[in-house]
């Protein structure tokens, strides 16, 4: 079977892809992906060979350890979700338990299986799949009120196997792609620019600014010059048309999964800019 997302994530691609598969290159080296987050693109163009990067060191974490112990991972997230109580007030006290356990992994840099356990049962337990933080870079996301298993073994061991030949980094977007050179493809999915000029969305506790924003543009035009083929996803705001003037732009509709209401969950506006027409 062919590996699917494991996590949810707020931002994700799943629902761009029949839009982004239209921009896929016939043929390229090597896949590089500097905001990891879900995935969902990794997975959908299962390259041979990439590098796959992300500043969230508990993402990481978690793709490492699926890369290098899947079983160990499956048989932990059994182990966490056979102890959830049966009583509903049980069960969110319990998820209050997993992630203390968690932020005190994050808050000591300690990222192992454990770790990586806690984050898959938590991502899946928590409101829509946010990943956010407060300034002392604990996770502070509530309980969604669902204790549904976490995950499919089917699709962990499918996820290891195209996670086989990659690198995964932990770090700065510009690092990653150091590497990137003639005939590669780099794919970039920044956290968004606000809709609104003065908000800012904070992802990990450094946050993602207009500067960061504006670095991002900068290595944009940089992997061009260099021969990369290059698609970078974000909202549909002037910054964006701004900083990309000049290349090939495709406007689509998506729709945001961040309100707990779901007759409230807004549409948006994203658009895809790509190196080659």
């Amino acid at each position: 079977m062919r590996a699917k997302p494991f996590i949810k994530w707020a931002g994700g691609k799943r629902q761009l892809l029949p839009e982004l598969r239209k921009l896929y290159p016939e043929s390229f080296e090597n896949y590089f992906e500097p905001f990891l987050g879900g995935g969902a693109v990794f997975f959908d163009l299962a390259p041979q060979h990439a590098v796959l990067n992300d500043i969230n060191p508990a993402v990481t974490n978690l793709y490492q350890t699926i890369k290098d112990d899947a079983e160990g991972l499956i048989q932990l997230v059994s182990e966490i979700e056979e102890a959830t109580p049966a009583d509903k007030d049980e069960q969110k006290q319990y998820y209050y338990q997993l992630r203390s356990q968690f932020n005190e992994g994050l808050t000591s840099d300690t990222y192992d299986l454990k770790n990586a356990a806690l984050f898959m049962v938590i991502n899946h337990r928590c409101f829509n799949g946010l990943f956010r933080v407060n300034r002392s870079g604990e996770f502070n996301v509530p309980f969604n009120g669902s204790s549904r298993p976490s995950l499919s073994p089917e699709n962990i061991h499918a996820a290891a196997e195209s996670l086989a030949n990659t690198e995964i980094l932990t770090g700065d977007f510009v690092d990653a792609c150091e590497k990137a050179k003639e005939g590669d493809f780099v794919f970039l999915d920044s956290p968004y620019a606000p809709l609104k000029f003065d908000s800012f969305t904070n992802y990990a506790k450094e946050g993602f600014g207009l500067e960061d924003h504006e670095r991002l543009a900068t290595l944009f035009r940089d992997l061009d010059a260099r021969g990369c083929r290059v698609v970078m996803t974000n909202h549909d705001v002037p910054l964006i048309h701004q900083l990309y003037e000049g290349y090939s732009a495709l406007v689509v509709p998506a729709n945001r999964m961040i309100n707990s209401n779901a007759s409230r969950r807004a549409g948006s506006v994203e658009i895809i800019v790509r190196n080659w027409t």
